[in-house]
């Protein structure tokens, strides 16, 4: 089996420190950290508005007793004055009385407000995460064909029927999203979230801060881009509409007219495919990802690969692994997911208290993933693993000891050459984009360092259900895998050969609606000998 050592290789995921207010969008297990947060700042803000409003309410009172006697004392100043009780108080009041109200006028009584705002500011997400959190909403338009009215209603497939106010999104919101596409050079959502932000608008939401001008701006050089200079021309018409001198547009309608003119001189095709092209990637002309379409279609569901005659040969049963001791008595529930290669499903492997103990172990050291980059030799993030990681040894808590030897117990592979535990929490539009867990051949020094071989196998537990999306695929054979909390899913990476079994290249569908939480398990070729046998001329 050392020979085999020669073929692997992989992406190592390690992990790095990052700050505190790092990509927070990745991790709803932070993300709860900041609604609580926030609750508190609500709480601090309204402890504050009532003190302003008692001192209004003792400033009026102040107001009022003051214009009574100021009234009386006006209508007859010499009659009021000669008596002299009332010219010792006015004395008194203007010097003693009015100088204490001037100090309660200036006291200031958001002290406590501000000073907590601002130690609680330093848990904020930055620009960044909100640029990030954007762009995962995009993605997941992108992933699941919505429409922009779709997500600006908050009526997302798996949501209930009836949009809660905070679920919406304001005109101020569509065209925050198109400014950040447009920012990334993505003209094609910069189109569809500027359209919707003026369709919100003409509807009549009201807006302090976007007009359909600055929106117009946007809509006519974003479909320009595209080469839609007929639909181009036109926003630009309607916003001059509004604004006759607005400079940049009378500058383009001139450049617009100009090469429409041309155009049509010319006769040149309005390159209607190369359009149809654009669209249909989204705005994507080298897309790194060659097997793009299968990964969305299997995370919507469709694409799915798997004949009624090929389900037939697909069972549940009880398993015990060969009359283990452990499962005598208690033999687990195993589901066929797959036959080639096999996947198989193991339900209620954990229980909901040893979950949550191993959230609670993870959650403080969630940090954003850092992949080995082969050509540069540093760590880096990848834009194609939006979620956060963190790994816990057997050593740390009694429950990870048990689960690590569940495991052993129940795929009967040596788990002291396995990996540490990652758990990793899959936060707005998380995913990991279509991979391989074993090391392939023109990645020699994967797993090198760790001197136990290839990855033989996954383990793969769900720690949580996923209102929407987050489902497991595999591009090749296409296959989908539900989150199903308290199951686990395991195949084997290699072929008793040692082979890389190249089917079992695989995603994370981006979540759509929920929370997601995982752990893996990956286990190596170290230690697996006289347990899965080295079998040269078996490739399945």
């Amino acid at each position: 089996m050392a020979k085999l050592r020669h073929c692997c290789t992989v992406l190592l995921l390690l992990f790095t420190s990052v700050s505190a207010h790092s990509d927070f969008f990745t991790s709803i297990g932070h993300m709860t950290d900041l609604l609580f947060v926030e609750r508190d700042l609500v709480s601090s803000l309204k402890d504050y508005i009532r003190a302003e409003e008692d001192k209004l309410q003792r400033i009026k009172r102040w107001a009022d007793r003051l214009d009574a006697l100021s009234t009386a004392g006006s209508q007859d100043p010499e009659g009021f004055l000669g008596h002299p009780v009332n010219a010792f108080k006015l004395i008194k009041r203007l010097n003693t009385e009015w100088a204490e109200l001037e100090s309660l006028v200036l006291t200031d009584v958001s002290d406590a407000f501000v000073s907590n705002l601002t130690i609680q500011r330093q848990r904020f997400p930055n620009d960044d995460d909100q640029t990030g959190a954007a762009k995962a909403l995009m993605r997941l338009q992108d992933t699941y064909k919505l429409d922009t009215e779709t997500i600006s209603s908050g009526r997302l497939p798996g949501s209930s029927s009836v949009a809660t106010t905070s679920s919406v999104l304001t005109v101020e919101d569509c065209y925050d999203l198109g400014k950040v596409a447009y920012s990334d050079v993505d003209y094609y959502h910069t189109e569809l979230w500027m359209a919707q932000a003026l369709k919100q608008l003409e509807q009549g939401e009201e807006s302090s801060v976007v007009d359909a001008i600055a929106i117009l701006d946007y809509l006519s050089y974003s479909v320009y881009q595209q080469g839609e200079l007929e639909r181009a021309l036109a926003f630009t018409k309607k916003l001059l509409e509004l604004d006759p001198s607005h400079q940049r547009a009378n500058g383009n309608l001139k450049y617009f007219e100009y090469q429409l003119s041309k155009q049509k001189k010319l006769e040149v095709d309005d390159n209607d495919e190369e359009r149809r092209m654009w669209k249909e990637n989204r705005g994507r002309r080298d897309d790194y990802l060659p097997e793009r379409k299968q990964y969305e279609k299997l995370c919507r569901g469709e694409g799915v690969r798997m004949t009624p005659r090929r389900q037939s040969r697909l069972f549940c049963r009880y398993y015990d692994n060969g009359r283990h001791p452990r499962f005598v008595i208690g033999p687990l529930k195993q589901e066929d997911e797959w036959d080639s290669p096999h996947i198989v499903r193991y339900h209620d492997i954990v229980s909901d208290r040893d979950m949550e103990k191993v959230k609670e172990l993870a959650k403080p050291r969630l940090r954003r993933a850092t992949v080995h980059d082969p050509q540069t030799g540093t760590l880096t993030t990848a834009h194609y693993r939006v979620s956060k990681s963190a790994w816990l040894g057997a050593y740390e808590h009694p429950v990870v000891d048990k689960i690590n030897r569940r495991i052993e117990d129940i795929t009967g592979l040596d788990v002291s050459t396995a990996e540490d535990l990652q758990v990793a929490n899959y936060g707005v539009g998380g995913q990991y984009e279509p991979h391989f867990d074993f090391g392939r051949k023109d990645e020699p020094d994967a797993f090198e360092e760790l001197g136990t071989g290839n990855r033989i196998a996954t383990w793969l537990l769900y720690m949580s259900d996923v209102q929407a999306g987050g489902a497991t695929v595999f591009t090749d054979i296409g296959a989908a895998v539900q989150p199903k909390k308290g199951s686990a899913v395991f195949w084997f990476n290699l072929y008793p050969s040692g082979e890389g079994d190249y089917r079992t290249r695989h995603a994370a569908c981006p979540v759509l609606l929920g929370n997601k939480w995982v752990s893996n398990k990956w286990m190596h070729e170290r230690g697996q000998e006289f347990r899965r046998r080295c079998d040269l001329h078996w490739t399945e």
